[in-house]
């Protein structure tokens, strides 16, 4: 090389020398930009070290998992702000005043709704009111809402979609290996809404809404829509039958699905506990931050959001970041074990769901208006009148549950959401 060429060379690589170690100061400073934020969300939250060197909440009571979800929900409500304005002045009339509710009237019925009408609406309208930010579910869905045809107001609503695929009290329950879970998963729902809204929730309607999820009319539904559907994975033509659904408790234990039973038929039953692992407490700004940081490592994960991928994506995710950021991965463990319901829709479900021999014996399974009258004289009319509070109650305060935390208002009992259960 000349000593012309070598005096233009020199420069060039030293110029590379710099931009490479701007790059890196790039990323480094973006690394402990998001340890920062990582670091003192888990501050506020509460989120400590127990003498195992696990990182939990250091009390886990119904406020401290409400402040758990406290940045998800105000996420939420700024990213609802649009819609809320849109929509609240038009649907408000939607839901009931107590002095528009005649417990000895109220006559249930259940409407399937889909995308882009304006029931859709009303449904996202009343999960926004929940104390815990709701799952917008993953994969196949059903979604409903619970209507009081004696005045055409909103009792409450529920949702079913496709489960984790991990769940260890279930998968013991039932007896699955891994081998059997993969194949029959598809026989099984997860209820991820659930629940009445003010004043309904006030007359116990919320165990009424959980029980019309074992009704005849569902059943069929889900066999008309996704009883021949080709799976998305395996691409093997599908016989489904909604055989069982889980569901579990946002707050940990829960009051609403206890004794569910009607006429001897039992509507949910407790199976245990999660572990208490979780991304609830990672609000999706940070967390698209953390897609992003992964996209810049280059990680399969960034970019592997799609149908398929199943509910657990976003726990790996947000985990093969962590691990990425040199991040202990226990961050993820928020300590709140929520209990975990089933309800078999056939006599022998857990037979067929751990085998795959046997016809469904669906014989118990009652119509939505059957259901409901029995609900009605177990739960609604004996606390129309042990506790008349439930008439107090006006339409307008919904607006506060929409715009205020939960811990500042005077909230009536029962007003929850349910969460998908990840381990």
């Amino acid at each position: 090389m000349s000593r012309e060429s070598r005096e233009i060379a020199a420069p060039l690589h030293d110029g590379g020398a710099t931009a490479g170690t701007a790059a890196r100061s790039v990323i480094d400073f973006r690394e402990e930009s998001l340890k920062k934020r990582i670091l003192g969300l888990a501050n506020e939250l509460g989120l400590g070290k127990t003498p195992d060197g696990t990182g939990i909440s250091k009390s886990i009571d119904k406020d401290s998992v409400r402040a758990l979800h406290r940045p998800q929900r105000r996420e939420k409500q700024i990213q609802n702000r649009a819609f809320l304005a849109r929509c609240l002045p038009r649907l408000i009339r939607c839901f009931a005043s107590g002095d528009e509710v005649c417990p000895a009237r109220v006559k249930p019925e259940i409407q399937r709704i889909f995308a882009g009408t304006w029931q859709a609406d009303l449904f996202r309208l009343a999960s926004l009111t929940w104390s815990v930010p709701v799952s917008n579910g993953f994969g196949r869905r059903l979604r409903y809402l619970v209507w009081d045809r004696s005045n055409d107001k909103l009792i409450g609503l529920f949702a079913i979609g496709d489960p984790v695929f991990n769940l260890s009290v279930r998968d013991r329950l039932i007896g699955w290996d891994a081998g059997a879970r993969s194949k029959r998963l598809v026989n099984l729902m997860d209820a991820y809404v659930l629940g009445a809204v003010p004043p309904y929730n006030q007359l116990l309607a919320g165990k009424m809404v959980a029980c019309l999820i074992r009704s005849r009319d569902v059943h069929d539904e889900f066999w008309k829509v996704y009883g021949r559907t080709t799976g998305l994975i395996s691409g093997l033509r599908k016989q489904a039958r909604l055989l069982a659904v889980t569901t579990s408790s946002s707050m940990g234990r829960s009051s609403v699905y206890n004794r569910l039973t009607l006429n001897g038929v039992k509507y949910f039953r407790s199976i245990g506990y999660t572990r208490g692992w979780g991304h609830f407490h990672i609000p999706d700004h940070l967390f698209t931050e953390l897609r992003g940081y992964l996209r810049q490592q280059g990680h399969p994960y960034a970019d592997l959001h799609r149908y398929g991928d199943g509910p657990n994506w976003r726990l790996r995710t947000t985990r093969a970041a962590l691990a990425a950021l040199g991040m202990d991965g226990d961050l993820l463990r928020h300590g709140v074990r929520r209990e975990v319901f089933l309800s078999c829709l056939c006599e022998n479900a857990l037979e067929v769901l751990r085998t795959g021999a046997g016809e469904p014996d669906t014989s118990s399974l009652l119509e939505v208006e059957r259901i409901a009258g029995q609900a009605m004289e177990r739960w609604i009319l004996p606390r129309s009148m042990r506790d008349p509070r439930y008439r107090s109650w006006t339409r307008d305060r919904m607006r506060d549950l929409l715009h205020t935390e939960p811990r500042d208002l005077d909230r009536p009992k029962g007003l929850r959401a349910v969460a998908s259960a990840t381990g």
